[in-house]
């Protein structure tokens, strides 16, 4: 409960951070918007023409008898329209990263450099981050989505797809969410895709924290837009403590007094060693 706890405090902090910086969080509001303004376009046209693309992609129902042909039509529009929206929530923060690069990077190091007076740099040239990112994030959308198709059909379950899969849901894609988020830093310190992934995997609790909260607002593409800069400036946060660096925060003096103590700490970074 504790690393829960501690996740949510660095998506707070984050958020807080962006308020005492307001040419950060402006800055920061414009790939966002811009990503908005994208999948509106998208969402808008597949509501006007998905019958139609529904029923050129089932011409073999034309010949069924009525009512039939117009059900599963229907069935399929609804659930075309639902994938649609579930993958622009899985990929909504991939998106507004990769348009937002240059935007997000400066932003992360200004966090960097307020809590240790320097940031860390990959020492790679602009474009070369950015195919990374483009590459990296796609593979996490890749992943998303093939839980998000299991955790779909796993919801036309009786009682536990109403109930059990929602919730295991928003704790996948805040999963994921926090990768794409704690990218931006950890990728400046070097630390490729399948390493990310291990460090997430070993604190799963301090993930969830931070991504399922992040999952339920994002379901608002408003509320995503303006939230964005201070999930980065907290994922950045995130990606220090993930390193073992200082986040600037008082819970690091109290895990410092914990380790001069012996005293083991929930997440067992804490514990006093032999010798």
């Amino acid at each position: 409960m504790r690393e829960l706890g501690r996740g949510f405090g660095y998506l707070v902090k984050g958020q807080r951070w962006v308020a005492q910086h307001g040419k950060q969080f402006g800055w920061g509001l414009l790939p966002g918007l811009i990503t908005l303004v994208l999948y509106a376009g998208a969402l808008v046209a597949l509501a006007l023409w998905g019958t139609d693309l529904v029923s050129w992609a089932t011409p073999f129902a034309d010949d069924w008898s009525n009512p039939w042909p117009g059900l599963f039509r229907g069935f399929l529009t609804v659930l075309l329209f639902a994938l649609a929206l579930l993958l622009s929530v899985v990929t909504f923060t991939a998106v507004t990263l990769v348009i937002g690069e240059p935007f997000y990077e400066s932003l992360s190091e200004q966090v960097d450099i307020s809590v240790a007076g320097f940031a860390p740099e990959s020492g790679l040239p602009l474009w070369r981050d950015i195919l990374i990112s483009i590459r990296d994030s796609l593979r996490i959308v890749v992943r998303a989505a093939i839980w998000g198709v299991l955790l779909f059909g796993l919801g036309f379950l009786p009682v536990v797809g109403q109930t059990v899969i929602p919730v295991m849901g928003f704790f996948v894609t805040g999963f994921f969410l926090v990768e794409e988020l704690t990218a931006i830093a950890l990728q400046r310190r070097g630390v490729r895709l399948r390493d990310r992934l291990a460090l997430l995997r070993a604190r799963k609790s301090l993930a969830w924290g931070f991504g399922a909260p992040l999952a339920v607002v994002f379901l608002v593409p408003f509320v995503a837009v303006f939230l964005m800069p201070g999930a980065v400036a907290g994922a950045t946060l995130m990606a220090r403590d993930l390193m073992g660096e200082d986040t600037g925060s008082d819970d690091d003096d109290a895990e410092d007094a914990d380790d001069a103590s012996g005293t083991p700490r929930p997440d067992g970074r804490g514990a006093p060693t032999a010798g």
